[in-house]
Parts: structure tokens; C-alpha cells; sequence
């Protein structure tokens, strides 16, 4: 596979992870300004993953998803962090801590994969900004 299958394969599966968290952390939060927000970091990640697949179809590669184990391991760590605590404050720590971890990659992989596509580093690039984003206004819950 190429780099900008991979560069774009990382966008998808960061995308993916995104989505499932979202989708399992947002029944566990009570506070309504945070449920919005939640909502609306489900929708980027949604679209980050179709364009992403949308990519990788156009130049004849297929994406590759979260393997089973990585996607156990997230739910049931989700689930043990937030089996005596669901306060927002301890959410949104749990989700800048998973933004800062998805910089460091997107960062990594950049470097990485500095010679791909135009189009494949603008979507990485546009993901990266998003999780800072995340970060930024997730600290309003700590």
C-alpha cells in the first residue's frame, strides 16, 4: 500500500474510533451543552470517515477499519473508566486525553508521510485541527 492509502487509512481509522466513542460516551452524559458538543464531534468524525473512504475508493483502495480487539479494548477501557465516575469533568478528560493522543499521530504521520497527495495531507491536516479544537473546548467541562 501506498502512503497515501496509509496517511488516508489513518485519517478513516481515527475517524472510526471517533465515532464509536462518541456514540458510547454520549448515553453515559447528562449535561445537555455537553451532549450537543458531543453530537457535533460525531458528525466531523462521520464526515472525516466518508471522505477519507470516499478518497481511497477514488484511487482504488479499499479502507480498513479498527480491528476487533483495538474496538473491545476501547469499549470495555471506556467502560471501566466510567463505572464509578460519569461526571462531565471526568468525560471530558477522558476525551482530551484521546484528542492528544490522535495530534501526536496525525503529527507523526504527517512527518511520515510528507510526499503524499495534496488531498491526503489537507484531510490530515483538517483532522488534526478538528482534535485540537475537541481539546480546546472540552477543557470548559473539566
Amino acid at each position: 500500500m501506498n502512503g497515501n492509502a496509509e496517511l488516508l487509512n489513518y485519517v478513516y481509522q481515527n475517524a472510526e474510533m471517533g465515532v464509536n466513542t462518541m456514540k458510547q460516551i454520549m448515553d453515559l452524559v447528562e449535561e445537555d451543552s455537553m451532549k450537543e458538543h458531543l453530537r457535533s464531534q460525531l458528525t466531523a468524525y462521520e464526515d472525516f470517515q466518508q471522505e477519507a473512504r470516499k478518497l481511497l475508493n477514488e484511487n482504488g483502495y479499499d479502507e480498513k477499519g479498527i480491528g476487533a480487539l483495538d474496538r473491545l479494548k476501547t469499549y470495555l477501557m471506556i467502560n471501566m473508566q466510567t463505572m464509578t465516575d460519569t461526571s462531565a469533568s471526568h468525560i471530558a478528560k477522558m476525551l482530551i486525553t484521546g484528542s492528544n493522543m490522535g495530534i501526536v499521530e496525525a503529527t507523526q504521520n504527517l512527518k511520515k508521510y510528507e510526499h503524499a497527495d495534496k488531498e491526503a495531507i489537507k484531510l490530515m491536516e483538517r483532522l488534526m485541527k478538528t482534535e485540537e479544537k475537541n481539546v480546546q473546548e472540552l477543557k470548559r467541562y473539566l
